[in-house]
């Protein structure tokens, strides 16, 4: 069902009809803000045109004053509009006080030799404010240079890590003054694994991660000469009453297990705690995507229940980009304190640019703006990507929360099928076989939706359902 616009008091040009369609699948602030960058990039709109206020707008589509202000803030953070206090709203080609810079092609379908990637674990690069992104590297270019090394990490990183897990985690880190530091900057997710396991963990001892699951912390426990042990996954998360006897530490992924998506519950994760204490585990919590949720309630993570025996890991590869190569980490003192000596021994500390830039954002209040344009885009994503696979009668597993989801299918066979005859349509797809470290004792295809343009995604699903289809 289209929307009609009705008489406004400032309408659109008459050149420049838009009609917004309810029936899409698309939300209507992603279809207007489509159809306002493609009549810039025609030149229907031209640098100067004044645009109606909101409110205006919105009732000349017939629609709320939600949709139009969600449209004008992406198109805002993009470049393409700019508001001046007091005299309104007007078309810009260049972003303000930058310099001129050719305007994006419009959103096109994409050409067959185009790969489209929908694995998981890709960040939304697309959606980047990219003023803000070059902003934040010159005033991360502009510090002096260290003449030493900050083996836990920049002091204003740490600061703005805290302030970001309260903000958007819930956790309330201590004062430096309470513990020696709180957080640690980290290299990634990665590389904080290795350091546990050099710095806390010895060779043999055993660690059990979860199966599925994330296979490069698999490879740095097992590089490091620990014994791994694979404990299985249900819709909750890990199995806690599966994990053995005798383990020193516990990996996992609470918030959206990596790659089945479940979220473990309250009931749980107390459970999972109570043992930690009781038997002598280090809990490793793995948050790599814990920002992003979707109508379910937040839950306490685990390093706020048990901040004596949780380690917890974030990074910033999912919500901004891998290329900053920036962590953090929240541990108890004695194991910030053994990882802090390992890095004065080993002479490595986290490079300081990303962190720098990350301060940047996060002063200007640009993290912040793009944590919110990211959570309302990847939900209007997973909308659409749920609908299109559940009208076609497809389970769906996993969408509660992260950025990608899975689709069950019956065999192993069936992975390998629908994987090759994705890439000869051009799709890059995943398959569940790959995170296990034992024999796999369930088949899908996780599927990823942040890396796609919004017009690939558009025209890569329906042959992603149909390849699905023709699986089960």
């Amino acid at each position: 069902m289209s929307v009609s616009p009705s008489p406004s008091p400032s309408p659109l040009p008459a050149e420049l009809p838009i009609a917004l369609d309810r029936g899409r699948g698309v939300p209507l602030a992603v279809q207007l803000a489509d159809a306002l960058r493609a009549a810039a990039a025609a030149g229907q709109l031209r640098s100067g045109d004044r645009l109606p206020s909101t409110r205006m707008l919105a009732a000349h589509l017939g629609v709320s004053r939600t949709v139009t202000a969600a449209a004008y803030e992406q198109l805002h953070a993009e470049g393409w509009i700019d508001g001046r206090h007091g005299s309104g709203t007007f078309v810009t080609t260049t972003p303000p006080g930058a310099r001129a810079r050719p305007a994006p092609a419009p959103l096109q379908e994409p050409r067959q030799d185009d790969v489209v990637h929908l694995v998981p674990g890709a960040a939304w690069a697309e959606g980047l404010d990219r003023a803000a992104w070059r902003r934040a590297w010159r005033a991360a270019a502009d510090e002096p240079p260290l003449i030493l090394p900050r083996r836990a990490g920049l002091p204003s990183f740490r600061a703005a890590v805290a302030e970001h897990l309260l903000r958007h985690r819930g956790l309330v880190v201590p004062d430096e003054s309470e513990r020696r530091d709180p957080v640690l900057a980290t290299a990634g997710t990665t590389a904080a694994v290795t350091e546990l396991a050099h710095a806390v963990l010895r060779p043999g001892d055993r660690v059990a991660v979860e199966e599925p699951g994330y296979q490069r912390a698999v490879g740095a426990f097992r590089a490091a000469g620990m014994e791994v042990v694979g404990v299985p996954v249900d819709s909750d998360g890990l199995v806690v009453a599966a994990v053995p006897d005798r383990v020193r530490a516990v990996f996992c992924s609470p918030a959206h297990q990596y790659p089945l998506g479940g979220r473990m519950p309250a009931a749980r994760r107390v459970e999972l705690v109570a043992r930690a204490r009781a038997e002598g585990w280090l809990v490793i919590e793995d948050d790599y995507d814990g920002e992003l949720r979707y109508d379910v309630a937040p839950l306490p993570l685990l390093a706020a229940l048990a901040p004596d025996v949780v380690v917890h890991l974030g990074t910033t590869s999912k919500i901004l980009s891998p290329v900053l190569g920036v962590g953090w980490m929240v541990a108890p003192p004695p194991v910030a304190a053994a990882v802090l000596a390992h890095r004065e021994r080993t002479g490595t500390s986290p490079a300081p640019a990303g962190q720098r830039v990350l301060v940047a954002m996060a002063r200007h209040g640009d993290l912040g703006r793009h944590l919110r344009r990211l959570r309302r885009e990847l939900a209007a994503r997973r909308a659409f990507v749920v609908d299109a696979l559940t009208s076609a009668g497809l389970p769906v597993l996993g969408d509660d929360a992260g950025a990608h989801l899975l689709v069950p299918v019956p065999s192993a066979e069936a992975e390998r099928r629908v994987a090759e005859a994705g890439a000869a349509h051009g799709l890059r797809l995943d398959v569940l076989g790959r995170h296990y470290s034992g024999t796999p004792d369930r088949h899908g295809i996780p599927v990823g939706y942040t890396a796609p343009t919004r017009a690939q995604l558009r025209a890569a699903v329906p042959v992603l359902v149909d390849l699905l289809r023709s699986a089960r």
